[in-house]
C-alpha cells in the first residue's frame, strides 16, 4: 500500500511538472456598462496581463452601441498594455461595406487580430445573408489578419445534425481562420472526440478549448441551457449545498477547471481560453497553479 501511495504521489508531482508554462492562455472580456463594471474590468485586465496571454478578446452584442463599447475598450487595452486585443466581429447586423470599414479602421489602430462570428439571430428574422466563414474570407480580403472563429464540441444549438456544424467549421477554416475556440464544456471526453472529427475531416487549425471557470452555479446553468452546454451531474453535486457559499463555489469552480486543463494538457492540447467574466480571481489561480506565471514568479 505504502508503495503504492509513493507512486500516486510521484505521478502527481510528474504531471504538475510538467505543466510549468507549457501551455499558452487567453482571456475573453466583456465591455462594461457601468462605472463600476469597468474599474473591475481595468483591475481583471492589469492583473492578467502580468501572466502574458497569447491575446484576450472582447465580446460584442448584435447592435451598434455594444459595437462601439467594445471598439473602445479594445484600443483602451491595446494602448494601455500592448497585449494583442482581439475584437469580437460579428456579421448579420452589417452590409459587408460597413464590415470593411470596421476592418480598416481596426487594421489602421493596429488591431490585427479578430474574432469573426456570424452573431445571434433575432427572433424570427429570415436566413442571414451572410455566415461567418463569409466574414472571415472578408476580413482576409481586406489585410492579414489573425482569425479566430467559434466551434462547438457539443453542437451548435441552430445547427441541423453535428455533421451540418463540424461542415460549417471547415468552411471557416478553409476561408482562412488561424484557430477555433470552443464553446465552454465540462465533458472533457465530448472536446476529444470533437477533436479527432475536425482531424478526420481535414481540420488542420487548432481547435483551443475554451475554459469557464465557474463561480456561480446558477449563472451557469443558465449559460448552458443558451448554448445547447452539458452540466454533467458530477458538476451538479460539487455544488450542491454551496448557495450561500461563494469562497467554497470559487474553490471549487477552480478545481474543476484546474483537473480539465491538466487532463486536456496531457492529451496533447497546449492552449487555453478562459471565459473570464471579467473577474480575474479564478482564471488567475488556475494559471497560477498550472504553471502560468508572472515572470519574476517563476520558480528556478
Amino acid at each position: 500500500m505504502g508503495f503504492q501511495h509513493a507512486q500516486h504521489i510521484e505521478t502527481l508531482n510528474q504531471s504538475l511538472s510538467e505543466l510549468n508554462r507549457a501551455i499558452n492562455v487567453s482571456f475573453e472580456f466583456f465591455p462594461p456598462t457601468t462605472e463600476t463594471m469597468e474599474q473591475t474590468l481595468w483591475a481583471s485586465i492589469e492583473r492578467l496581463q502580468t501572466l502574458k496571454p497569447k491575446f484576450v478578446s472582447v465580446t460584442y452584442g448584435a447592435n451598434s452601441g455594444t459595437r462601439d463599447r467594445t471598439h473602445k475598450v479594445i484600443k483602451a487595452i491595446k494602448e494601455r498594455t500592448g497585449l494583442a486585443a482581439a475584437p469580437h466581429l460579428t456579421c448579420i447586423d452589417s452590409t459587408p461595406d460597413e464590415l470593411r470599414q470596421i476592418a480598416r479602421d481596426y487594421w489602421q489602430s493596429g488591431i490585427k487580430h479578430i474574432v469573426a462570428l456570424r452573431g445571434d439571430l433575432p427572433q424570427g428574422a429570415a436566413k442571414p445573408q451572410m455566415y461567418a466563414n463569409d466574414l472571415v474570407a472578408l476580413l482576409k480580403e481586406e489585410a492579414d489578419f489573425d482569425i479566430s472563429v467559434a466551434a462547438y464540441p457539443e453542437v451548435h444549438p441552430e445547427a441541423k445534425s453535428a455533421q451540418a456544424d463540424l461542415l460549417a467549421l471547415k468552411r471557416k477554416m478553409d476561408a482562412g481562420a488561424n484557430r477555433a475556440i470552443t464553446q465552454f464544456f465540462f465533458d472533457v471526453e465530448s472536446y476529444l472526440r470533437f477533436r479527432d472529427r475536425c482531424a478526420a475531416i481535414g481540420i488542420e487549425g487548432e481547435i483551443v478549448p475554451g475554459i469557464l471557470p465557474v463561480s456561480n452555479y446558477n449563472t451557469l446553468k443558465k449559460f448552458a441551457s443558451f448554448a445547447n452546454v452539458k452540466v454533467p451531474k458530477w458538476l451538479h453535486s460539487q455544488f450542491a449545498g454551496l448557495e450561500n457559499d461563494q469562497t467554497t463555489r470559487n474553490l471549487v469552480g477552480a478545481s474543476v477547471a484546474i483537473e480539465m486543463v491538466k487532463v486536456l494538457s496531457r492529451e496533447g492540447v497546449q492552449d487555453f481560453h478562459f471565459y473570464t467574466l471579467n473577474r480575474s480571481e479564478l482564471s488567475y489561480a488556475i494559471c497560477h497553479t498550472l504553471g502560468v506565471r508572472p515572470e519574476a514568479a517563476v520558480p528556478a
